[in-house]
């Protein structure tokens, strides 16, 4: 009987529709489990490398399911963004139109692979249903003093005309669409993600035990807190603050270094001659186009230009040139730097190439170091020299002296500072949430009333190469009336970051369809925080800081209980072709389809989820397949092959101190194998070794033969459990060979148990080498004395035949598998 995977995957596929057998709700008698994958950008076909996240989220999500855990699987779609947008400008296709088709054509495919979500709580962040919530969010932030609006240069992308957060920039070009950023100043948008920094620390000890430690070190180092202080150095008898965590250098400062995005070097533009003025502006138009993570890297070359301008160190009234440095970052501290060439590499190497003086305040204890003749800075303990009254001190108790001396005089005070930013959310596009602000001439800024939510995204919209947001070109968008005085006004083009979108939509899958708020309490008390999260480790300070950040602000608008969404997270490895990750841009994609026209979706689960452990790479062969497709026709083979012979055997139990011999091997093998597979998926996601033990099981039964009664209830136990225990990985095999009633498996059958008692075997086959080559087998108790093993082994008749005339001269065992005799040759 030939396994016609493509009408049953197709009768399984309805069945389950019919059924809502994947339909979660509350159930308070039974244990939730909230299993849940990153949701897809409906990019218009899924390649294999979506295949595997949704596949590993998948056998999850069933296993937990058989387990008797009341599993939350949902899926939704992440359908704003600029690649929609490009395809308005460059085909002519309304973003809307080209989302929704992607939608129609991916759902299908996923529902092709047998993915048991819970379709009825489907959701698409493009849908005003879900964007509008986005708006409210915003307004609550807005209140709440966390939503603001300034001037700031930012990381602009020219092809997607639109604002980059410095996440969204890798190796200084447009995560999207690969194209070099450069810096421009505008009017933006703001969330004070700053304001939580400490939290999104500290809360890492309650996902520490769940998180790959990668991840949290990842986002401690984005986080970037650093102890320090600021000190008031004097610029034009003004106060001009600096950031330090090395006060201990202050005295050997010897220049300072302003970032060319500072705000007083337009002040320092207009102040100057017309030649240095030139200068500054040639310097500040190169460094815009220079690649922002080289100018964060300690291996870039730093370049700066003189302001023919001086500060004042406060603490020994050192007259000090000021210059601009594209080392110099505003992102860190206040964007101005106090540079120590003597004790810091960075500044060291800037000042020898702009022959700048080197003072040394920290001298080594064995040698003297001579500024002249350094060659590289001097960064380790040592010494207090030309620091005046703090001479003579270790370095390190000077820093605590001078901190306290500095404080004293009111020069400065102690600080925090951290690396991370504000999530800059305006985009200068089209397709995503517009922000919900209204600007009038006689009230100025004026948020949209609730009421009056949402701002809908008009379809009526014309799409050019022009750049910027078309919305800014849509008088029916902009032109509005103000809530406040009746008068005109006009409305934000920018929208929002679709970060933002994809911050919360894990609690909005609790209550899909709730309309008075983005979700019911009850709904996201029973189901958060999500148990299994399912992603790639590129999110680490994008998406999952600011969905850890945004659940911080649910929490605290009373809307739910605890202070992380996600309390365990796999990061899945990347799906690699040709050496390359699978991804469109590089067009090595594979398409699942084909493989599933070709083999079914069992085979392709299978191959996927065995060709490599959910956290490593997964490198992509066509062959790789025909593998898993074999073993799924030889399951399907060897069960229709008995099924007749079993089906009247009664379902008995078995006494297993009743079982002799291969029998109880076998039955001891199942048992073997249950807990194998248990253990694989529960506690390490090896689905690689689990289906590997399933296979090899497969392999012992066909080597048995039945002939009684005993037997055949053996058998019948063995492909029951076995069915059982590749559902997760196979479900259409599982599903239409376990109705069958032999078996007469339900829509949710339990998972099976093993008996403790039968997980190890009595015995082993013990081997016998003559000099390293295997002469002999024989049976041997489990955990016999090294000298019963040379015993057992130098009497057996098979062994002595080849011993007959030689010398021993020693026998090595090796517990419970071999012993080797050495022979003189």
């Amino acid at each position: 009987m030939e396994y016609n995977f493509d009408h049953i995957e197709k009768k399984w596929i309805k069945i389950w529709e019919e059924k809502r057998t994947f339909h979660a709700h509350i159930k308070n008698d039974k244990k939730k489990f909230y299993c849940l994958v990153m949701f897809p950008y409906p990019s218009g076909r899924i390649h294999i490398g979506h295949v595997r996240n949704y596949v590993i989220g998948d056998v999850i999500a069933r296993f937990k399911r058989m387990k008797g855990f009341n599993v939350l699987h949902p899926i939704g779609w992440d359908g704003f963004g600029m690649p929609a947008e490009n395809a308005a400008i460059d085909k002519g296709i309304h973003p809307a139109k080209w989302t929704k088709d992607n939608i129609e054509h991916m759902r299908s495919e996923l529902k092709r692979l047998g993915i048991s979500y819970d379709w009825e709580r489907e959701l698409a962040t493009c849908d005003e249903e879900y964007y509008k919530w986005n708006q409210w969010f915003f307004l609550k932030l807005l209140e709440k003093g966390l939503a603001y609006k300034k001037k700031s240069f930012v990381n602009w992308c020219q092809r997607c005309q639109t604002v980059l957060a410095n996440e969204q920039v890798i190796e200084g070009k447009c995560w999207r669409c690969d194209t070099t950023v450069e810096q421009e100043k505008l009017d933006q948008w703001f969330f004070k993600i700053t304001s939580f920094a400490d939290q999104l620390l500290d809360d890492h000890r309650i996902i520490q035990k769940g998180w790959p430690q990668r991840v949290l070190v990842m986002q401690k180092n984005w986080i970037g807190r650093s102890e320090g202080i600021m000190v008031n150095f004097k610029f034009q008898n003004k106060d001009f603050p600096i950031f330090t965590t090395r006060p201990d250098t202050i005295f050997g400062v010897t220049f300072m270094a302003l970032s060319p995005e500072h705000p007083v070097v337009e002040e320092i533009i207009e102040q100057s001659s017309k030649k240095k003025k030139e200068e500054i502006i040639k310097f500040l138009n190169k460094v815009k186009k220079e690649d922002i993570e080289k100018r964060r890297s300690g291996e870039y070359e730093k370049e700066g230009v003189f302001t023919d301008l001086y500060v004042i160190n406060p603490l020994n009234n050192d007259k000090i040139p000021l210059y601009i440095a594209n080392f110099v970052l505003m992102e860190y501290g206040t964007g101005a730097i106090m540079a120590v060439p003597a004790h810091d590499q960075r500044d060291f190497e800037f000042a020898k190439k702009y022959k700048i003086p080197i003072k040394v305040v920290i001298q080594s204890e064995g040698k003297q170091l001579n500024p002249d003749k350094m060659k590289e800075a001097y960064l380790e303990k040592g010494i207090q020299v030309n620091s005046g009254s703090f001479n003579g001190l270790d370095n390190c108790q000077a820093m605590q002296k001078i901190m306290d001396f500095i404080e004293k005089k009111d020069l400065g005070k102690r600080t925090i500072n951290y690396r991370l930013k504000d999530w800059l959310i305006s985009r200068q596009r089209y397709w995503g949430t517009p922000i919900p602000v209204i600007y009038c001439k006689k009230c100025g800024l004026v948020p949209v009333r609730e009421k009056d939510l949402p701002v809908r995204l008009p379809e009526d919209v014309k799409f050019s190469h022009k750049g910027g947001s078309p919305l800014a070109r849509t008088e029916l968008f902009i032109k509005t009336i103000c809530p406040k005085c009746g008068g005109e006004a006009r409305r934000e083009s920018d929208t929002m970051d679709t970060f933002v979108d994809s911050s919360w939509y894990y609690a909005r899958y609790t209550s899909p369809n709730e309309t008075t708020l983005p979700f019911n309490k009850k709904n996201i008390t029973y189901w958060m925080p999500v148990d299994q999260y399912i992603g790639g480790i590129e999110h680490a300070t994008m998406h999952l800081l600011y969905a850890r950040f945004f659940y911080k602000i649910i929490r605290d608008l009373g809307l739910a209980e605890g202070d992380e969404p996600f309390i365990n997270l796999l990061t899945q490895g990347m799906v690699i072709k040709e050496g390359a990750k699978m991804s469109k841009s590089k067009g090595n994609v594979v398409d699942p389809d084909k493989f599933i026209n070709k083999y079914g979706a069992d085979a392709l689960r299978l191959f996927i989820l065995f060709a490599s452990p959910p956290e490593k790479d997964l490198d992509w062969t066509d062959k790789g397949i025909e593998g898993t497709s074999r073993f799924i026709n030889r399951l399907w083979t060897f069960i229709n092959t008995h099924i007749k012979r079993i089906e009247s055997i009664p379902n008995k139990n078995l006494n297993p101190d009743d079982l002799i011999d291969t029998r109880k091997e076998l039955f001891i093998l199942l048992n073997q194998t249950i807990k194998k597979v248990t253990d694989d998926i529960e506690n390490d996601f090896h689905f690689n070794t689990a289906i590997a033990s399933i296979m090899e099981f497969l392999n012992a039964l066909s080597k048995f033969v039945y002939k009684s009664e005993t037997d055949l209830i053996l058998l019948k136990l063995a492909l029951k459990n076995m069915l059982l225990l590749i559902r997760p990985f196979a479900p259409f095999i599982s599903e239409e060979l376990g109705h069958h009633k032999a078996f007469d498996l339900n829509d949710q059958p339990a998972w099976p148990d093993y008996d403790k008692n039968f997980v190890r075997f009595d015995s082993y086959t013990m081997i016998i080498q003559i000099n390293g080559k295997v002469r002999g087998k024989i049976t041997a108790p489990l955990g016999l004395s090294e000298d019963k093993m040379k015993e057992l082994a130098l009497s057996d008749p098979g062994t002595q035949k080849w011993l007959k005339d030689k010398d021993i001269e020693k026998v090595i065992p090796i517990k419970n598998k071999l012993v080797n005799i050495v022979v003189k040759s």
